[in-house]
């Protein structure tokens, strides 16, 4: 009988399971376990061509009948307590963890139901999706500090908490990855190498809670008028049972992957694998001579992680693993990510990997209640050779626009939506989003107004924002966001790549695109990271390890974490406010963290040293937070994460001081809602007379009592003086009155040349609506 869904698992025991396979092992796929096939007589083969002598690891043309297997069956005797493919009982046990098991079981009881036909789902809706939810808090399971015994979705379900975020006007709460992770060596659970990205099971994880309690936080959540928003990751998994059973060749299983079997006669050219570890990574030399035989396609356009003798390209080969046949085989698969992330294949003969993810995605929006899903890591889920001598064809493909297209049109047949983390070019980010995901994070404009902080200039972020629009990336389908768990990203990949030979204007001439991304990310990295601030560090090539906080002080002239002071809080607070408004006050999503709601500074570095020691430095803006104040003698969080120092206090302290971070928050929000930013259109983002000024000019759809658009315009002060400029802008009406939204004050009116002027404060914010002239 198949196991129901969500039902809990254990993984940790060594005694093992003799539960009997399940029948069909002589299905396409693989055969029982501790079953070998006698050899059959080899037919005469004619002369081999010349593909098949440059490519000897091409397949031959399929030929079914001679396919078939024939000849007696061996059956093997294993030790009842082995690892291996040639123990039923292990491979079963796997069996019932993997997530493609899962995926089937779902599968058959959704289909035919009358409700995948309630919704449409061919295209992205934006408005639609920002509309049922607009604010979000996002969350990161192992840094939330609970009360004692609480797990963290328990705390996440918490009315108390649901009652602060709707004072504040947060109407959404994006979980982070709270299902299984990690991998598995033999009977044992190994942890996540990334952060619960590594996924390897649909049930969640017992360090977070249960399915019953994130299902109590969906109910909890709809009765604060807020939706919950879940991850899936459709480019990869964890080591766990599905990696597994694809190394022992069990059925389907190898088809999830982009995996390829290397003969032994071939193992020579392989890395030998220590002891301690079940894969190497393929140095450029070996992936070079792999791809030259056939076996791979080789490298790829970027090495996502680089490190020099960790990951220096995107394959790593597996020790020799036995099968369910009794045939030893070592694998070479594909990684975008980390060794312990192998990639999903969209294209395997099988649909393995598109049924894992779509049971995974179905699950978490039929059985646990979500509204929506992340799709982390979707923009590599397509992979093909290119010409000789270019590296393969790996971002931007074709394939992941149409992986895209199944997955987010699944999710909208069911009633959810779907956001994507897509870091490429702003018409990857277009051309995906036309058919894939409803929203897409603002990797466009993240770095840029980041660097208007550091600098006190706004060019390059008036540059981004004006490329978003005029490649047609309206910022109505973009997640905008101040921290997350990730690093601030400054690989400005749209300039750095397909347009690195572009000219652009900057700085009073004109500059190729990949020397414009050179100066951006030199300048972040000089005004925010040692020795001018020791707090942040660079995380491989991919940016810079902070939390807005410290990357605020930085910005301020802080070199030391006690060199921040009680009297420097307000400023930091202040300049604070200001990207939450720049982020808040235009269309689309806004985003926030808890770091950001208390002003969590980054954690010193010897308190997560450990963590580190592999090059992965973002662990220093992962403390741990407590954001009600329900656990003040905690050093760490449950899962361990060492306690962040916070600048702005707890949330229900914040609330009864009108000063604070999270009461300015709340009223920059209270607008935002007033006005309906959110689902507003961008139509302009002018010059300016100050370089910390910027001006985005936005039509709102709600309409004046002239059957008109209103206009607003969000200002701000991206300097520390304060500015006495004027605003211009074509899309501005003449005669037409200027109102400040904050204390709806008349400020001025629009002169003839479509201008006024306007006077604002360090790190200052105006939200400003325009009152159409009479006649």
């Amino acid at each position: 009988m198949d196991e129901p869904i969500g039902t809990a698992r254990t993984t940790d025991s060594t005694e093992p399971d003799t539960t009997e396979l399940e029948a069909g092992g002589l299905e396409a796929g693989g055969l029982e376990p501790g079953e070998t096939e006698s050899p059959e007589p080899e037919s005469q083969e004619t002369e081999i061509t010349y593909d098949e002598q440059l490519y000897p690891a091409r397949p031959r043309r399929l030929r079914p009948r001679a396919n078939l297997r024939g000849g007696s069956i061996r059956r093997t005797v294993s030790d009842p307590r082995a690892a291996n493919g040639l123990n039923p009982a292990y491979v079963q046990w796997l069996v019932r963890q993997s997530m493609l098991k899962d995926a089937d079981v779902l599968s058959r009881q959704l289909s035919g139901s009358p409700s995948m036909w309630r919704n449409p789902y061919a295209r992205p809706d934006a408005r639609r999706a920002v509309s049922t939810s607009d604010v979000w808090f996002t969350a990161y399971p192992i840094s939330l500090i609970t009360r004692r015994d609480q797990t963290f979705l328990a705390a996440l379900a918490d009315p108390e908490l649901w009652s602060v975020f709707e004072r504040i006007g947060i109407n959404g709460v994006h979980t982070g990855p709270v299902k299984r992770a990690g991998g598995l060596r033999g009977w044992q659970e190994t942890p996540s190498v990334d952060g619960h990205f590594d996924r390897i099971g649909t049930q969640i994880d017992p360090i977070f809670g249960d399915e019953e309690t994130f299902q109590r936080m969906t109910d909890v959540a709809e009765e604060h008028g807020g939706v919950v928003i879940d991850d899936i990751v459709p480019g990869h998994t964890g080591k766990g049972a599905d990696f597994r059973l694809a190394e022992m060749a069990y059925k389907d299983y190898p088809g999830i992957y982009h995996m390829v079997e290397i003969p032994p006669e071939e193992w020579h050219l392989l890395p030998e694998v220590p002891e301690h570890r079940d894969s190497v990574n393929l140095d450029p030399a070996t992936e070079a001579s792999l791809a030259e035989r056939g076996y791979i396609i080789g490298e790829l356009q970027r090495v996502i992680f680089y490190a020099p003798g960790v990951k220096e390209t995107n394959w790593s080969v597996t020790a020799p693993v036995v099968g369910v046949d009794g045939v030893t085989r070592r694998w070479v698969y594909l990684h975008y990510f980390k060794e312990g992330q192998p990639s999903v294949n969209w294209l395997d003969p099988t649909f393995s990997g598109m049924r894992l993810v779509i049971g995974d995605a179905l699950h978490s929006l039929g059985d646990l209640g979500t509204s929506a899903l992340r799709l982390d890591a979707n923009g590599f889920l397509g992979v093909e050779k290119s010409a000789e001598g270019l590296p393969a064809w790996s971002e931007g493909h074709p394939l992941s626009h149409a992986a895209n297209h199944v997955i987010a049109g699944m999710v909208r047949k069911v009633g959810g939506f779907t956001f994507q983390e897509l870091n490429l070019t702003v018409e990857d980010i277009r051309d995906t989003g036309a058919v894939g995901a409803d929203l897409s994070y603002d990797f466009i404009n993240r770095p840029a107004y980041h660097h208007a902080l550091a600098t006190g200039d706004t060019e390059f972020l008036r540059l981004t924002l004006r490329t978003s629009l005029e490649l047609g990336v309206e910022p109505a389908s973009l997640v905008h966001g101040l921290q997350n768990h990730d690093e601030l990203t400054y690989e400005l990949v749209h300039w750095a790549t397909l347009h690195k030979n572009d000219l652009y204007p900057f700085r009073y001439q004109e500059m190729p695109g990949g020397e414009l991304a050179e100066l951006i990310r030199s300048e972040l990295v000089e005004k925010l990271t040692a020795p001018t601030a020791d707090f942040n560090l660079v995380f491989t090539t991919n940016g810079i390890a902070c939390t807005t906080a410290s990357l605020i002080a930085a910005t301020q002239g802080h070199a030391t974490l006690d060199s921040i002071t009680e009297a420097d809080i307000p400023a930091i607070r202040d300049a604070h406010l200001l990207l939450a408004a720049f982020n808040a006050w235009q269309p689309g999503v806004f985003a926030l963290s808890g770091w950001d709601l208390l002003g969590a500074l980054t954690l010193p570095r010897d308190q997560v040293a450990d963590l580190i020691a592999d090059g992965d430095t973002r662990w220093i803006e992962r403390g741990a937070h407590d954001l009600l104040g329900v656990a003040p003698e905690e050093e760490r969080s449950a899962s361990g994460m060492p306690r962040a120092r916070s600048l702005y206090g707890t949330l229900p302290e914040q609330l009864a001081r009108p000063d604070s971070f999270a009461s300015g928050l709340r009223d920059l929000l209270r607008i935002r809602s007033r006005y309906g930013i959110a689902t507003a259109r961008q139509v302009d983002v002018p010059d300016v007379a100050h370089p910390g000024m910027l001006v985005l000019v936005h039509e709102l759809e709600t309409l004046d009592e002239h059957g008109l658009p209103i206009v607003q315009l969000s200002v701000l002060n991206m300097s520390a003086e304060a500015v006495d400029g004027t605003v211009r802008s074509d899309a501005l009406p003449l005669g037409a009155t200027v109102i400040d939204a904050g204390d709806d004050s008349e400020v001025t009116t629009v002169d003839n040349l479509s201008s006024f002027p306007l006077s604002i404060g360090p790190y200052g914010v105006r939200f400003l609506v325009l009152r159409r002239a009479e006649g």
